[in-house]
């Protein structure tokens, strides 16, 4: 009796808000369409570009290219080796590595494509002693072998895309939404791969093995789009795409959280592991905007056509 009267005084129970409640998904839905398209033709542009000048689609480091790579224990100072190397050998470059818990540096390690015979005793000559076993490492990659490695990263990488979008095609068996898919994933790719030589970074095969990381990554959030909209049929496709979207997010976002932080706190990990949380992240950023924009526009236009609500 006593909660019917304070029902009574009260009035009715009001109904919770729910998030974008009020926001008229069928009014813009055409709009987020075209963003990602923008962006990928303008990668797609940069990288036609980068390859007419360049000769290739990315910077390649040593592992790729073939050089030496010298590695010299201990405080180095990088600014008592880098205008001399530079000065004789223009594509030196240099990375610290430190120590993660006192950021002490505990090596230097210094790539180029010239043999060891020339790089390491202008070294020596500038620190004023030898590089022997206990106080360096020297490795060198011959340009033949690097070529042939990379090809065949490359090749691992497109052959990868080519099964995934057959396996796409095989579980939905419509060409539109599977369509939808792949372009997602080619968008996944092609985006941080622009960004990456707009920043000038000389990917390692770490960094081609990101990528191939990516593939798998960024089809996770585009099958439980796609799934959730075609093959349930719990509520409308707005809410439908709605609970989609707030699975799909949170598992990129929480895989961001885990990547992001190793990238910019841990300073002291060899490039080759950064390498691999940047590319992650900003895969993993361009997986939102093609994904919940373009791909999800496209499935929203392809059910409301075949009568799909």
């Amino acid at each position: 009796m006593e909660e019917e009267k304070k029902q009574a005084q009260n009035g009715p129970p009001k109904e919770k808000k729910k998030l974008f409640s009020n926001f008229n998904y069928d009014k813009y839905y055409r709009l987020f369409f075209f963003i990602p398209i923008i962006i990928l033709l303008a990668s797609l542009i940069y990288l036609g570009i980068f390859y007419f000048n360049t000769g290739d689609i990315i910077y390649k480091d040593v592992s790729l290219s073939g050089g030496t790579s010298i590695t010299i224990n201990g405080e180095v100072a990088q600014s008592q080796l880098e205008a001399p190397l530079k000065e004789k050998f223009p594509d030196v470059s240099f990375t610290q590595l430190e120590d993660i818990t006192t950021r002490k540096q505990i090596a230097l390690i210094i790539e180029s494509s010239v043999s060891p015979e020339e790089l390491q005793p202008k070294i020596e000559s500038i620190l004023g002693y030898s590089l022997n076993e206990e106080n360096s490492s020297v490795e060198f990659t011959g340009a033949s072998l690097s070529r042939n490695f990379y090809r065949q990263l490359v090749f691992a990488l497109i052959l990868s895309f080519i099964l995934i979008s057959i396996v796409i095609l095989i579980m939905f068996r419509t060409f539109i939404p599977s369509l939808a898919v792949i372009f997602a994933i080619f968008a996944d790719i092609a985006m941080p791969l622009a960004l990456i030589n707009i920043f000038e970074i000389k990917l390692s095969a770490a960094g081609i093995a990101a990528f191939l990381m990516l593939v798998g990554y960024s089809v996770d959030t585009d099958i439980l789009l796609t799934s959730r909209a075609l093959k349930s049929r719990e509520g409308t496709l707005n809410s439908r795409i709605f609970r989609a979207f707030k699975t799909g997010s949170f598992m990129t976002l929480t895989a961001l959280v885990a990547v992001l932080p190793a990238f910019f706190i841990v300073t002291g990990l060899p490039d080759s592991f950064r390498q691999i949380f940047l590319i992650l992240a900003l895969g993993l950023c361009a997986d939102l905007i093609n994904t919940w924009f373009t791909n999800a526009s496209i499935i929203k236009e392809y059910c409301k056509r075949k009568g799909i609500n």
